[in-house]
């Protein structure tokens, strides 16, 4: 269970802080809630407190952690299924395991490849998405900048496929 103030990093939204917790009356029913803000562009979301565990909420790398994952991603071997549907359903699946390095070679993989083909728009849409998870845990973990994070994070992307 997460305290407020506690740091917290969702899957499909990014990293974060518990705002409070509250206690809402849902179908009759009353249900605890965690108050989470998104450490990039402020999104407020609304969690069952029972439900964090299935979702996979997590704790936030270490520092060092961090630094592991972000000098891997020069070296991360990207490979991408030519059937777009297959690509999409991989890609969808290793953002959902909420591991950063799971969400980095998502972003590689993508990246690359609209710099050589181009992107669908649901591609396009998941390459934000994935880029905004990773980018707002560098945020909240290393205590940078978004710009800083993007940058970094850009450059190391763009580095060592193989």
């Amino acid at each position: 269970m997460y305290l407020v103030g506690d740091q917290a990093v969702h899957p499909m939204h990014g990293a974060g802080r518990i705002e409070a917790i509250t206690q809402e009356r849902l179908a009759g029913r009353w249900m605890e809630y965690y108050v989470f803000r998104i450490a990039v562009g402020g999104l407020v979301l609304k969690i069952p407190t029972d439900s964090c565990e299935h979702i996979g909420m997590r704790a936030p790398c270490s520092l060092d952690e961090m630094d592991v994952v972000l000098h891997a991603i020069p070296e991360l071997e990207v490979e991408m299924t030519v059937n777009w549907s297959h690509r999409y359903r991989e890609n969808m699946e290793r953002i959902k395991s909420g591991q950063p390095l799971e969400v980095a070679r998502v972003i590689k993989g993508l990246m690359w490849r609209e710099a050589r083909r181009g992107l669908s728009n649901g591609e396009r849409k998941m390459l934000h998405t994935a880029k905004q998870i990773l980018i707002s845990e560098v945020v909240l973990v290393r205590g940078v900048a978004y710009q800083e994070a993007e940058r970094r994070i850009g450059e190391m992307m763009m580095t060592g496929v193989k």
